[in-house]
């Protein structure tokens, strides 16, 4: 057991060392600092001590003491970098550094490892020790292929960018995913979990793609919640099925993105970068720019520089919104708690998901009403379409106690069908005159004295002055007296 921690020190040591040596370079070189920033600069000190004391701890065995250790740590290091920002003469990147080690030890991605050679870790190999020590849970969304998805993604400037436009711009586009995906966790999740890849990979293709909208369509054909091109479908079994496109289907459909996953993880030596990028480019177009080289980073300008802006974006944001889905509190963010369990209704009097949604309101605080759920979780229904009574629909299990209550009699479900029922007036085309009649066959018509085309379609009230100059190949509408002229002939 001794070497074993002897072993374990050896591995952690590089990444004390280099803690240490953040929290050193504090009070070397340049100029010296101000008492404000010596302050900050001793607050990181303390943080990496914190940081330190947590490995031990963990090293011991005790977890819950090492987690609650780091978790002050963490505190520490927040507040002093958030107060770095606005001073003067402070480097915030030392308190980036840092931040970025302990996130990373929180996942399990520092912790020793009991079963391994004593060799030291590579920032790729599985921690087979951390990992044990989380919870179930935690593992099911850490791990990829038996690497920590914290290794995985390389938190550099573009990640970090993608990070605020989740935490600004596209954050309610982000809780909105955390939303209907906590509906559909049942049916994705398992898929992704079979297939040993991490759940919060599966949340962040899905939050970038459609954001959990099994319906979405893209301007370029691609559908579902994980937005499938129809070939690409088609190769992994998402076919027309009764009449129903399985794209849209969410549980086919994480079944084949994980296959997908797995295929082109094998294709670019789990290079999850590349791999990303062959989904939203093509693994056709990825393969040709990428060539044997397997180890080539997506960032080299080599293959960055020929991808669109559209992959070049894609890439981090979705890194960025599985490690939200990883560190939601370290970033200020606070997913809703979201009661997904399954549940099942048995229709008492018929109903369309429209219907449905009127009656049920806000029931369980869902204040955006239920729509989006309903029909997420039905697919293959037409939320227009009344169902019978005795139809069976998939619903979030809180709902089942709100539909009797609220669904079955009473004024709401009267309310419901009352506007279901409505309908606006339909403007209906005038049937033309009876002077318009349509023309029936051809006849010859001869040129009077006095006669104009205008003249002549006005005797005729079947035709027009351009059919039968077109009919009769006339120039600027010109006619002679005597001339035959082709004319319709009127029923």
């Amino acid at each position: 057991m001794q070497s074993v921690r002897v072993v374990r020190s050896l591995r952690l040591a590089p990444l004390a060392a280099a803690l240490g040596l953040l929290a050193a370079c504090a009070g070397a070189g340049g100029s010296r600092p101000t008492a404000t920033v010596a302050a900050l600069y001793n607050q990181l000190d303390q943080a990496t001590q914190g940081y330190d004391a947590a490995l031990q701890q963990v090293r011991a065995g005790n977890d819950v003491a090492g987690q609650k250790t780091l978790e002050q740590a963490l505190d520490t290091l927040k507040n002093a970098s958030v107060r770095c920002g606005s001073t003067a003469g402070c480097d915030p990147q030392r308190f980036f550094s840092a931040y970025d080690r302990m996130l990373r030890l929180k996942d399990g991605s520092s912790i020793g490892d009991e079963g391994m050679n004593e060799e030291p870790q590579t920032g790729m190999a599985l921690d087979q020790r951390g990992v044990a020590a989380l919870p179930e849970a935690q593992r099911s969304v850490t791990l990829l292929h038996g690497q920590k998805l914290s290794e995985l993604i390389a938190m550099n400037g573009a990640v970090k960018a993608a990070l605020q436009m989740w935490l600004t711009q596209w954050r309610p586009n982000l809780i909105d995913a955390w939303i209907n995906y906590q509906y559909l966790r049942h049916e994705m999740w398992p898929a992704y979990k079979n297939a040993d890849l991490p759940e919060a990979l599966l949340f962040g293709i899905m939050a970038k793609e459609s954001g959990g909208k099994v319906h979405a369509v893209s301007r370029s054909g691609a559908a579902g919640p994980l937005q499938f091109m129809y070939a690409t479908g088609m190769r992994f079994g998402l076919t027309n099925f009764n009449g129903f496109d399985l794209r849209f289907d969410p549980a086919a459909s994480a079944r084949a993105n994980a296959e997908y996953m797995n295929e082109q993880l094998q294709v670019f030596n789990d290079n999850l970068e590349l791999t990303l990028a062959a989904y939203n480019a093509g693994e056709g177009r990825m393969k040709r720019l990428v060539g044997p080289d397997t180890s080539v980073s997506f960032y080299d300008p080599r293959i960055y520089n020929q991808l669109s802006q559209e992959t070049r974006d894609y890439v981090p944001s979705v890194l960025a919104a599985a490690w939200l889905f990883l560190h939601p509190d370290s970033y200020n963010l606070r997913f809703p708690k979201i009661d997904g369990v399954p549940g099942s209704i048995t229709l008492k009097r018929p109903a369309s998901l429209d219907e449905l949604t009127v009656c049920l309101g806000s029931a369980g605080g869902m204040e955006e009403g239920w729509f989006r759920t309903l029909r997420n979780l039905n697919p293959r229904l037409d939320p227009d379409q009344e169902q019978p009574a005795g139809a069976v629909l998939q619903v979030p299990k809180l709902l089942e106690q709100s539909y009797a209550s609220r669904c079955v009699d009473g004024p709401w479900p009267i309310l419901a069908a009352d506007l279901h029922s409505a309908a606006a007036p339909v403007v209906i085309d005038p049937p033309p005159a009876p002077s318009h009649q349509a023309p029936a066959g051809v006849r010859q018509y001869k040129v009077r004295r006095g006669d104009t085309l205008v003249g002549i379609v006005r005797k005729l009230r079947c035709s027009s002055v351009q059919e039968i100059a077109e009919m009769n190949h006339l120039h600027h509408h010109r006619i002679a007296v005597g001339q035959e002229l082709k004319v319709p002939e009127c029923r």
